[in-house]
């Protein structure tokens, strides 16, 4: 007789087990779909200009007298199989305290951010795998500053957000000037650093350059040599930096300057100074003025003392007993 066939619920767990060894084999639907784009999957920067076609440019650069228009173009790419839904706008520029470049908020844009208008290419969708050029205007009104006006065309998707930057200046005087503030000394020997901090009081972006001279009481000490700050300052902006002074004495008293250019005229200067001690020297002489300070204060109150305290009384002068004259007479 042939064998009687296994009942259904002795196959259930064969067919689970098959199963679970085939489903790593079977590729997943998300796998044979299309690629997802890493990061935010689109660039925006200035359109190639027309007199070097194909050239790219770092940043806008547009000039102009109060009250004219200035135009330019924006190129936004997506080479993803998504579209992409990117909105525009101007946002003012400025440093942070450590010098880097910035874009405020559309709230607190209340310079020339909002002279940047973008017409009803407000929003733009890009086709996957396109480029889309997108022009822009700059409207500089009548009353305008003559000067630098930083300022950045930004471009978001998603809650991310990418500035161009845009060199915007209006014609007229330009004024280059700034000041040097709060310098201190940090540390010491080849730990020692320069704290200090820059001001521009001009209308133009600068780009400072930084010299430091240090004199100490045994001679002049090693500075450091003329060498350009990495920082753009931005017209009315103020950073504060840290400079490396790796030569810096052991024990010195030193007077520091720090002197301070920039293109247009630009110069300023600040003067510190600062005491250099070993640690041990440091110790010990604290210790010893200590010491001399507490003995000076303890003589100080003995001396005090005694000049406060009321003369003794002289002691009253007993009667002396009367003296007997002996002449050797019997009584």
């Amino acid at each position: 007789m042939p064998p009687a066939p296994p009942p259904r619920a002795a196959l259930l767990p064969v067919l689970l087990l098959a199963l679970a060894l085939l489903l790593p084999a079977v590729p997943s639907a998300r796998a044979d779909g299309p690629a997802a784009a890493t990061g935010p999957g689109w660039t925006a920067e200035p359109a190639a200009g027309s007199g070097t076609p194909g050239a790219a440019r770092p940043y806008f650069y547009l000039q102009g007298v109060p009250g004219t228009v200035l135009e330019d173009r924006l190129a936004l790419t997506n080479p993803t199989d998504q579209e992409r839904v990117i909105t525009l706008r101007g946002a003012d520029a400025y440093n942070t305290a450590d010098g880097a470049f910035a874009v405020r908020p559309p709230r607190e844009s209340k310079g020339a951010g909002p002279w940047i208008g973008f017409g009803a290419a407000g929003t733009v969708r890009i086709p996957p795998r396109t480029r889309a050029v997108v022009p822009f205007t700059v409207t500089v009104p009548p009353t305008a500053a003559p000067g630098d006006h930083p300022v950045a065309v930004v471009a978001a998707e998603g809650g991310h957000e990418a500035g161009v930057r845009v060199h915007l200046r209006v014609s007229g005087p330009q004024v280059a000037a700034l000041t040097v503030e709060d310098v201190r000394v940090r540390g010491r020997g080849a730990a020692a650093v320069i704290t200090y901090a820059l001001v521009n009081r001009g209308n133009v972006a600068l780009a400072p350059q930084l010299t430091v001279d240090a004199r100490g009481l045994f001679g002049d000490v090693p500075g450091r040599t003329s060498r350009a700050v990495p920082v753009e300052l931005l017209p009315g902006q103020r950073v504060e930096l840290t400079e490396p002074w790796p030569g810096a004495p052991v024990l010195d008293r030193v007077a520091l300057t720090l002197t301070v250019t920039a293109p247009g005229g630009a110069r300023a200067r600040a003067a510190a100074s600062a005491w250099f001690l070993p640690w041990g020297v440091a110790g010990w002489t604290g210790a010893g003025l200590l010491a001399l300070g507490g003995f000076a204060y303890a003589a100080h109150l003995l001396v005090r003392g005694r000049r406060s305290r009321p003369p003794a009384e002289p002691e009253p002068r007993q009667p002396s007993a009367p003296e007997h004259e002996l002449t050797g007479a019997a009584r």
